[in-house]
């Protein structure tokens, strides 16, 4: 029971410390060339605890190294509640700023009994997911939905937490069908969760067809209905992100992920520096690290060194 407690209270302070100091999405935005920072060919998954903001690994790395990914996702691993999340809930996508800034949130949900994929197959879904947000992104912001004064009051907000899906097992080929859920089924595994407590207007979107559910609204794309310039010039916005991304994957994934120390702060009790001090960075060095446990292979991985001062 120390053991479990000492590891549990360690965890939960690094989980504050990273709230307390996580950077705004302005700071993001102003990363470019003229603070010498570059934008490099490739996928930057930085995994973070954190479902909203940015995490301050992500500021150190940039600190040392100034250039990130084109392609940029913060990725949360979530363990929620359950033995088993259905493939169709496991996603959840939304954009961290502009379309142009090409950087995503995602949010990864396992059960408790869940297999976890090999870092290969997870790659390749992630990204095949990310494409479907963007394909379902672009088409709802040109159609008109009860969301559309919720989506025009979003744009203007300053902060980086937009809108996410839950992105399942749509199928985009012909003409993709979408159904938005105002009311979602009590047995999803996406209502009560603490993951997305934090989200706002979190939007289940699953294929059509795949059971029945209140006051739905579809709507469905076809290439010929592109007449007006509105549409064409979205149809071409659509093709270029989805081709960055395709020419991202190609140029490689590279996996951020952070080192972290644990220090007890100045003034702390002798029972809490033998806690955190020892106990806990004895108990953190001998268990498996983040890379070992998501099996990123050595020469895609990243480490960002961190001190907390809990």
């Amino acid at each position: 029971m120390t053991i479990m407690f000492v590891w549990h209270y360690a965890t939960i302070k690094k989980y504050e410390f990273d709230l307390h100091n996580k950077v705004s999405l302005e700071w993001l935005l102003a990363l470019g060339p003229s603070l010498g920072v570059t934008r490099v060919p490739g996928i930057g998954l930085v995994f973070t605890d954190l479902t909203s903001g940015i995490p301050a690994n992500f500021s150190r790395f940039v600190t040392n190294l100034p250039a990130y990914h084109r392609i940029l996702v913060f990725v949360c691993v979530k363990s929620v509640p359950v033995p088993f999340v259905p493939p169709a809930e496991r996603y959840l996508v939304g954009r961290v700023g502009p379309a142009a800034h090409r950087s995503y949130r995602c949010i990864v949900r396992y059960g408790y009994r869940d297999v976890h994929q090999d870092i290969d197959s997870f790659e390749t879904e992630l990204v095949a997911r990310l494409a479907d947000f963007i394909r379902y992104d672009w088409h709802r912001s040109q159609h008109t939905s009860p969301y559309a004064e919720d989506d025009a009051s979003h744009s203007n907000e300053s902060s980086s937490e937009r809108r996410l899906a839950v992105i399942g097992t749509v199928t985009f080929s012909g003409t993709p069908g979408y159904g938005i859920e105002e009311s979602v089924e009590p047995a999803s595994v996406s209502i009560g969760f603490s993951t997305v407590e934090s989200v706002t207007d979190v939007i289940e979107m699953q294929a059509v067809g795949a059971g029945a559910v209140e006051r739905r609204v579809r709507f469905a794309i076809d290439d010929d209905d592109s007449e007006s310039d509105g549409q064409t010039k979205m149809y071409v916005q659509l093709e270029e992100e989805l081709r960055d991304l395709m020419t991202a994957q190609e140029a490689g994934t590279a996996f951020i992920l952070g080192h972290t120390h644990v220090e007890a702060k100045q003034g702390s009790s002798i029972l809490k520096r033998l806690a955190i001090n020892f106990g806990y960075n004895f108990l953190r060095r001998n268990c498996r690290g983040p890379d070992v446990a998501l099996k990123v292979p050595p020469i895609s991985l990243l480490e960002v060194g961190m001190v907390y001062v809990v």
